[in-house]
């Protein structure tokens, strides 16, 4: 896997401290009750540390999301 670009929409707001955690992604929109973020992820077990990462904080992924050159 060559590294390529991802959101995640997570329900809630992050807390700085777990954003800090997310090295590599940012916070792109935070709209009422969500949280979207945006990454380059260099390889599929990054992808799969980013989302444990997330679960073990205990928060909810809604979605996960391959972002193409035609989707951004």
């Amino acid at each position: 896997m060559i590294a390529e670009t991802f959101e995640i929409l997570v329900r809630g707001e992050l807390s700085p401290m777990i954003i800090a955690e997310l090295q590599g992604f940012e916070v792109v929109t935070r709209q009422a009750g969500s949280t979207r973020l945006r990454g380059c992820v260099p390889d599929q077990s990054r992808l799969v540390g980013v989302l444990e990462l997330l679960r073990g904080f205990n928060i909810e992924i809604e979605s996960v999301k391959h972002v193409t050159a035609q989707s951004d």
